[in-house]
């Protein structure tokens, strides 16, 4: 086991069957206030378990234009987890969602990559994706090295696997508890479009 597979805070993504996923976590911040600065449809916002997010969305939760954002907390952070969307990668949407603390963005696809992004004050620090040899962007793109390198992300290098899901563990102590399947409620909302 290497330590981009060791058990650690996300290790319901490198087991679990989760093909595409964006998760913005926020230091600080409620869960009602990421739905809000994230642009959900106020009408569609209630707490929910997984049956009423399926009575709810049925179909349409893996919708990639509106999709349907659950979100709880663990430790300092609390997170929002799209299962079809990428609202957390656009720009906007971390500008909000960082502004007066921190967030970080990991978003995964089947291609395989991840997508890692890092804000502070609506500012991106950090923006690296692993679909080809890394090429950190941001205001201060080298801000994470002491962390990514022993991981083997390093720039011009492919990333290894489940290198990405260890850095935002060891870098900032994310986790993240699955939603149960019966009576463990989370609050839940449907974004609305991305402005052109």
């Amino acid at each position: 086991m290497t330590s981009t597979d060791a058990g650690g805070g996300l290790d319901l993504f490198r087991e679990g069957d989760f093909p595409f996923f964006t998760l913005t976590f926020v230091r600080d911040l409620s869960p009602r206030e990421i739905l809000t600065r994230m642009g959900v449809d106020p009408s569609t916002v209630a707490l929910r378990d997984a049956m009423d997010l399926s009575d709810d969305f049925d179909d349409d939760f893996l919708d990639d234009d509106e999709p349907v954002v659950t979100t709880g907390t663990d430790g300092p952070w609390s997170w929002a987890w799209e299962q079809g969307g990428t609202h957390g990668l656009d720009e906007r949407i971390l500008r909000a969602v960082s502004t007066g603390t921190e967030a970080v963005v990991l978003h995964y696809n089947e291609k395989p990559m991840h997508w890692f992004k890092y804000a502070v004050n609506g500012e991106t620090i950090v923006d690296f994706h692993t679909l080809q040899a890394l090429e950190p962007t941001g205001l201060d793109p080298a801000r994470l090295d002491e962390y990514m390198r022993p991981l083997g992300l390093v720039p011009g290098r492919v990333a290894p696997v489940h290198s990405v899901l260890a850095l935002v563990e060891g870098a900032f102590g994310i986790s993240l508890t699955h939603p149960g399947e019966v009576d463990d409620e989370r609050w839940s909302g449907r974004l609305n479009p991305l402005p052109d």
